[in-house]
């Protein structure tokens, strides 16, 4: 068999970074559950046509088919074509069309899955990659106070984390949407297209997008271009927006509604995290209906959002009721994987391990095989040594694992001895009250300044 290849955009991580991963998913959970959201888990594929419903993703979604399947029809019924999830927001409100029955609303949901995207992989975008998501979805209505909510619960999350400083930027569709429409444009999805773009090809640049492919005045495009470069973090936002002279009612809405989740979220800034507002913000699927994040890592900010989501009112309907919700995404293979490549986030040791005992010959197994299983009775991750080679060997191999400590037993006497290898410490031990220190335990996950 030949030397395998990499496959671009499906990243595997090495054993060190499986642990920074893993805790990463653990806090994930624990804060999550602390909020009082309830895990769910869909299947991998959904109908094509439902795939297709939320956005301009169509060139990006994994088709799913055996092997011998049938090509006689060259054109195959969407709804019948299976595609790979492109996300976990189309799939949750199937989901909870499929079990509204069963479900107490406003239901809260966590979902920590993978998802696939057929996209270009570049660093921090994957074909394959996890994602972390919250949602709270309500059964035709939806108290607005949860839009706030999203950024409280991220803003737990991100104070557990050793990641760099994050920036989670907050606007509202119905802001610019409105503000758009009091100028008398019809073409709202290539205004916030073009938009879009203004990291890319600067304010110059999207004033020719306006003006020459989506039909704007130059008057509308200025106009355009001042709501995108408002940004601010209080009341003060929204004096500014109406300084501008544009009216409309949807706009009014927007702003309330803009000022009220920067009201709720003024104490949850805090010093690696900050909350603002930035108006250029819309996000790319056409199901955001109101409040919309994004969150960019200082430093990173090549990567894009790595925490992103929004307000949905209509996403979910039966035909007798409509399931409105909001929720955010965290990126977990989009944020990590940057950070492994620049030894910016990492952990302690390779392994969970944090005592190898040693094997004095091999008719010691099972004495070893003991002192490991009490060991493990108290929650000290251990195991022994492989084979029954000399000390100073054994020592090496846990070495080079990052083991902590190295177990002696002592099957005539009973006087066991530990090794601290990192010190060269070496005392008695009894493998039915000995601890390591809290720190020693487990594996620890630590960040650096991207060098």
């Amino acid at each position: 068999m030949s030397r395998p290849r990499p496959l671009s955009g499906f990243p595997e991580w090495s054993p060190a970074e499986r642990i920074v991963e893993q805790h990463v998913l653990d806090v994930l959970r624990e804060v999550f559950e602390l909020h009082g959201f309830a895990s769910v888990e869909t299947r991998a594929v959904e109908p094509l046509d439902q795939l297709l419903h939320a956005g301009e993703i169509d060139k990006e979604v994994y088709l799913l088919r055996r092997l011998q399947a049938d090509d006689a029809d060259p054109e195959p019924d969407r709804a019948k074509q299976l595609g790979l999830h492109y996300d976990l927001t189309v799939p949750f409100a199937r989901y909870v069309l499929e079990n509204a029955g069963k479900l107490a609303f406003p239901f809260r949901r966590y979902q920590i899955q993978k998802a696939w995207r057929g996209e270009r992989p570049q660093e921090g975008r994957y074909r394959e990659f996890t994602q972390a998501d919250i949602d709270v979805i309500g059964a035709d209505t939806l108290a607005f106070h949860h839009d706030a909510e999203m950024a409280l619960v991220m803003a737990d999350v991100f104070a557990r984390l050793p990641l760099p400083p994050l920036r989670m930027q907050v606007n509202n569709r119905k802001l610019i949407e409105g503000f758009y429409r009091g100028l008398g444009i019809d073409d709202v999805p290539g205004v916030l297209r073009a938009v879009d773009k203004m990291d890319k090809v600067g304010p110059a640049g999207v004033h020719g997008v306006l003006t020459a492919e989506v039909g704007l005045s130059a008057s509308q495009a200025e106009s355009c271009l001042q709501l995108a470069q408002i940004s601010g973090t209080d009341a003060g936002v929204a004096e500014r927006v109406r300084a501008l002279g544009v009216t409309h009612e949807q706009l009014d809405r927007g702003l309330d509604e803009l000022v009220a989740v920067l009201d709720a979220v003024a104490g949850a800034a805090r010093p690696g995290f900050e909350i603002v507002a930035e108006l250029r913000i819309a996000r790319g699927l056409d199901y955001y209906t109101g409040t919309v994040y994004e969150t960019q890592m200082v430093g990173f900010e090549h990567v894009g959002s790595v925490c992103s989501g929004g307000r949905y009112d209509a996403l979910a309907s039966d035909g007798r009721t409509t399931y409105p919700g909001v929720g955010i995404s965290f990126g977990v293979t989009r944020t990590l994987g940057p950070l492994f490549s620049r030894d910016a986030l990492h952990a302690s040791r390779s392994t969970p391990t944090c005592v190898l005992v040693a094997l004095p010959d091999e008719a010691s197994r099972p004495l070893a095989a003991g002192v490991a299983a009490s060991l493990r009775g108290r929650g000290v991750p251990t195991e022994v040594a492989p084979e029954a080679s000399k000390y100073g060997k054994q020592i090496k191999f846990a070495e080079r694992r990052g083991i902590p400590f190295v177990w002696f037993p002592r099957a005539e006497s009973g006087g066991h001895e530990v090794r601290d290898i990192r010190s060269g410490d070496q005392l008695p031990a009894d493998p039915t009250t000995w601890l390591p220190a809290a720190d020693d335990l487990r594996p620890r996950v630590s960040g650096q300044p991207a060098g």
